[in-house]
């Protein structure tokens, strides 16, 4: 073999290998544009988790101001509905008034005093009949049994039979409810059997 054979053999395989291109030290900056990138998207999802949050607590303050302002409508209406039923108490015992104020007036010297009881008496039921129509009850509980809730015992007397142990056996003073709501209990005497306690 000659060296020309040879040579043009080796100088082939040569030709065809991969050639080596230039030397770049790898310090992970090759790329600038890569590391921007990567800053940008954090950047925007910041942005965005700003506005999501700015506009929860716009939302929550909406929400605040409107419960406030609920809280304070309720209020008012609340204070308007106690007005207006006090106003449609007085209402109801203006009548009564008229009545106490003309019998407050009479000339005692032309009027005699059977006149003036009927007359006291006939306020008395008007005003009793106008309170019981809004809602006022007489708590009058002669004979009852004894019931704490309702009734003041303020004494007590001795009961004649066993059976009338612990009921009123007196009402010094009677007692008054409104719409179910205990305004002044009665104040009264119970009975109490010898030897019951």
């Amino acid at each position: 073999m000659t060296q020309s054979q040879f040579g043009n053999g080796a100088g082939d395989a040569l030709a065809d290998a991969p050639q080596p291109g230039p030397i770049v030290a790898d310090d992970g900056l090759a790329d600038d544009s890569a590391p921007d990138a990567g800053l940008d998207q954090v950047a925007d999802r910041v942005s965005e988790l700003e506005r999501e949050i700015t506009a929860e607590r716009d939302k929550n303050l909406r929400l605040a101001a409107e419960f406030d302002n609920f809280r304070k409508r309720m209020v008012r209406q609340a204070i308007e509905a106690e007005g207006r039923g006090q106003a449609d108490l007085v209402k109801a015992i203006l009548d009564p008034l008229d009545d106490i104020a003309r019998f407050a007036h009479v000339d005692p010297l032309v009027t005699d005093s059977a006149t003036l009881v009927e007359g006291v008496d006939m306020v008395e039921k008007k005003l009793a009949k106008s309170l019981r129509a809004a809602g006022l009850e007489v708590v009058n509980p002669l004979g009852e049994r004894f019931d704490p809730s309702l009734h003041e015992a303020v004494a007590t007397e001795p009961a004649t039979e066993p059976e009338y142990d612990g009921t009123v056996a007196r009402v010094y003073q009677a007692g008054y409810t409104f719409k179910g709501q205990l305004l002044r209990p009665a104040r009264v005497a119970v009975a109490q059997f010898p030897g019951a306690h």
